[in-house]
């Protein structure tokens, strides 16, 4: 996982705590996990989309089958 990580965009460990140290500046150590919180309220969002896509896909289907029944 950590090296899936930092092969994104050829980053190494140096790039990656610089822009890490930029962030914490921007942001201050107050707002980052508020900025975080956020960010997997989101994630957790789109994740409940995608499951309600899937599940929209497949009932069709599961419809069809027992209608052949």
């Amino acid at each position: 996982m950590l090296n899936q990580l930092l092969l994104i965009g050829n980053l190494g460990m140096g790039e990656l705590i610089i822009i890490l140290v930029i962030i914490l500046l921007l942001f201050g150590a107050k707002k980052i996990p508020d900025l975080m919180k956020g960010l997997g309220r989101g994630v957790r969002s789109f994740k409940e989309g995608m499951n309600e896509v899937k599940n929209d896909i497949e009932a069709p289907a599961d419809d069809k089958k027992e209608e052949k029944k």
